[in-house]
Formats: C-alpha cells, sequence, structure tokens
C-alpha cells in the first residue's frame, strides 16, 4: 500500500471512530504498530491530527484522535487523488482485459 493511500486510511479510520486503538488501526490497515505510530506522529506533527488523553474505565489512560479541520481537509484531497488513480487503474486494466478477449478471439 503506498504511502498516500495509508495516511487516507489511517485519517479515514480516525474519522470514523476517534477511540480507535494503535493496535486496532495496524490491524484494519494490515501495518505495523510502530508504522502506525510513527504516521500518527507525523500527522499530528503537520497539524492533521490532535491526540486526546482519557480515563479508562480500568484506571488506565487511553488515548483518541480528532482530525483538525486541516486534517479534514487534506483528507478530502488525498482521496480525490486516490479516487483519480484508481479510475486511470481501472481504465487501464479494462483496457487490458479487452485485449486479451481480443487474443482469445484470434486462438
Amino acid at each position: 500500500m503506498k504511502k498516500q493511500e495509508l495516511e487516507y486510511r489511517l485519517l479515514l479510520g480516525i474519522h470514523k471512530n476517534s477511540y480507535l486503538t494503535q493496535r486496532s488501526l495496524a490491524l484494519d490497515l494490515g501495518v505495523s504498530l510502530g508504522r502506525v505510530n510513527f504516521m500518527l506522529k507525523s500527522l499530528s506533527k503537520a497539524g492533521l491530527v490532535r491526540l486526546r488523553q482519557f480515563r479508562r474505565s480500568d484506571n488506565k489512560m487511553g488515548y483518541f484522535y480528532l482530525l483538525t479541520p486541516k486534517g479534514v481537509v487534506e483528507m478530502s484531497k488525498i482521496a480525490q487523488d486516490f479516487l483519480e488513480r484508481k479510475e486511470i487503474e481501472y481504465i487501464n486494466l479494462r483496457k487490458e482485459i479487452e485485449q486479451i478477449r481480443a487474443e482469445i478471439v484470434e486462438l
């Protein structure tokens, strides 16, 4: 998965559920916990995500993540780029399928 797609999926996950743990984000994205931690720190430094603490029922500190307004705008830009890239891939794949079908007919 490309970095931009991973960032989009991470931001989307946070947007849908602010109380996701880094571990659950890592499982959902199919990446390591360390990578999610690094990405969250990076997105936080860029001003796209805010980290907040809360006290969990088991008396431990938990965290939740909030998209900043800048984060929402960036997520929208990344989503648009992602969609455009996927549409191009789709068009190219359809062309390749049509070419293979034509080759099969010639056999």
